[in-house]
């Protein structure tokens, strides 16, 4: 399982409460763009709509050597493959509590490409706060750590 892109931002910004793993639909041209690695799910987000799962706002870069038969936008909608029982879960707890869906990693299967979404509720400031208060906590252990071995 070889990782194309990560999201960073995405563990900041949310608490992620459950993943699942999706095909995504691509044209020839974007697969080689991943496997060269151009790709960027920084803004990125997922809607439901018509019970289909769409990724949007997902950088890909156009590839450079496909020619004329390649999609000329990069931040084009994606469609998100998943299983029907899914998606109704997904579903229900978005409309129930307020949950957001939230692309985390696009990654190699095999020779298919997976995206990783997850369920996500979002934090306040204080808990961005309280997170990097327990990063630098979390580094400043590691070096003293580090120090006395």
């Amino acid at each position: 399982m070889k990782t194309i892109a990560y999201n960073k931002n995405a563990g900041f910004e949310y608490f992620i409460l459950e993943k699942y793993e999706a095909g995504i639909v691509l044209e020839g041209a974007e697969v080689k763009s991943l496997r060269a690695g151009n790709c960027n799910l920084k803004d990125s987000f997922c809607l439901i709509r018509n019970g289909e799962v769409t990724l949007k706002n997902a950088h890909i870069a156009v590839y450079d050597k496909a020619g004329a038969f390649s999609s000329k936008d990069s931040k084009r909608d994606r469609r998100l493959l998943m299983h029907r029982a899914e998606i109704d879960k997904i579903v229900g707890k978005i409309n129930e509590k307020g949950y957001t869906l939230v692309p985390i990693s696009l990654y190699f299967s095999g020779s298919l490409v997976k995206a990783e979404i997850a369920l996500c509720k979002g934090k306040q400031n204080y808990d961005k706060k309280r997170s990097i208060a327990e990063r630098d906590q979390k580094r400043a252990l590691d070096r003293q750590l580090k120090e006395y071995k």
